[in-house]
């Protein structure tokens, strides 16, 4: 396999000199599955562990391979076997909270170029979700994509168009229909030889079908979505990095009914530019938009040229992300303060010594 097909560019190169120096080569994660990942390689598909300095270094989750990833190796061809060692410096990180309660990082896929956000044309379209998936694609360092699939299921595109447009300024967005193999060349630029694109949306949305039109094969299985509420099972299990016909590589994500964010202040104001912009015209620059005069963002919402509803989802996200953020700066102190407490106690030691 060549690496450049891959997805290899100066930025890994400049980053693993270090490593080449001291005779170690590199492979890209293809495939998570509990502690053994299989790679992509010159020496071929390999599969691989990570060594048990890199695991007892770890702090959590982010810091073990994600597909995607480009990692450092050393290799046992004759087994066909690789030890990871290290991972090197990621372009690009898709992330969200983990489920529950626990304030963690859950990496869905890196070194990503663009991300296919797709939504479905039928009875479970919902602007509101795309706003909620364009922020973490923002906070990932990729450029996005809508992609509004299912188009002949659907009685007024334009309308649904010009709908997405509103909420994703500058956003290229396509329209297909992936089961009728519809307007899949728009997507051709995208896939060129090297380039990674990730596939982004929830159940039901047609991302497995897309990804087989692509491949020009079943590489994933296709489930009808559930009669009444065009709502589909989690028909993709696990995350993927595929090499397309094109040259192109493709990561096909499982659905997310409800996605955790995990994102920053930043990508939510460029997610919502169009807040953003209104608001610097309110008279006071610290304006809640509640009863404050002057308050611009409210005129806007009165004369109708703010959607009320995009408002909403604004205010919420922003209650997300502060309270995200009051819990890791939780978390980082009660770090901190174990970490301190384990060197006091070792200088306690020390003294009785």
């Amino acid at each position: 396999m060549n690496l450049k097909g891959l997805g290899w560019n100066s930025f890994f190169a400049k980053n693993f000199d270090s490593h080449w120096q001291e005779g170690y080569t590199v492979g890209r994660v293809v495939l998570e599955h509990k502690n053994t990942y299989i790679l992509y390689t010159e020496n071929g598909e390999l599969s691989a562990d990570v060594t048990g300095k890199m695991q007892y270094r770890a702090s959590g989750r982010q810091d073990f391979p994600a597909v995607g990833d480009w990692v450092v190796i050393s290799i046992r061809l004759t087994e066909k076997r690789a030890t990871i060692h290290a991972i090197l410096p990621r372009k690009s990180t898709f992330s969200r909270k983990t489920v529950g309660a626990k304030t963690e990082e859950q990496i869905i896929a890196t070194n990503i170029d663009t991300v296919f956000l797709v939504s479905g044309l039928d009875r479970d379209f919902n602007p509101r979700r795309i706003e909620r998936y364009l922020l973490l694609v923002w906070e990932s360092g990729a450029n996005p994509v809508i992609i509004l699939n299912k188009a002949d299921l659907c009685d007024d595109i334009e309308g649904c168009r010009e709908e997405v447009e509103t909420i994703a300024l500058g956003v290229p967005i396509i329209v297909l229909s992936a089961v009728n193999n519809q307007g899949l060349d728009a997507l051709t630029p995208y896939l060129s030889k090297g380039q990674t694109v990730a596939l982004l949306g929830s159940s039901g949305v047609g991302k497995s079908t897309i990804t087989n039109q692509l491949v020009g094969k079943t590489v994933q299985a296709v489930q009808e979505v559930r009669q009444g509420d065009d709502k589909g099972r989690h028909t993709t299990t696990h995350r993927e990095l595929i090499l397309l016909p094109s040259s192109g590589l493709l990561i096909d994500t499982p659905g997310m009914r409800e996605i955790q964010i995990w994102a920053g202040d930043e990508s939510l104001q460029e997610t919502f530019a169009d807040i953003k912009n209104i608001a610097l015209q309110c008279r006071f620059h610290d304006c809640k938009h509640e009863q404050e005069p002057g308050c611009a963002v409210r005129h806007a919402l009165e004369n109708g040229t703010l959607d009320y509803q995009r408002f909403l989802n604004h205010q919420k996200l922003q209650k997300e992300l502060n309270y995200l953020t009051r819990k890791q700066d939780q978390k980082l102190y009660l770090a901190e303060k174990k970490r301190w407490k384990k060197i006091t106690k070792s200088l306690r030691t020390m003294k009785k010594q």
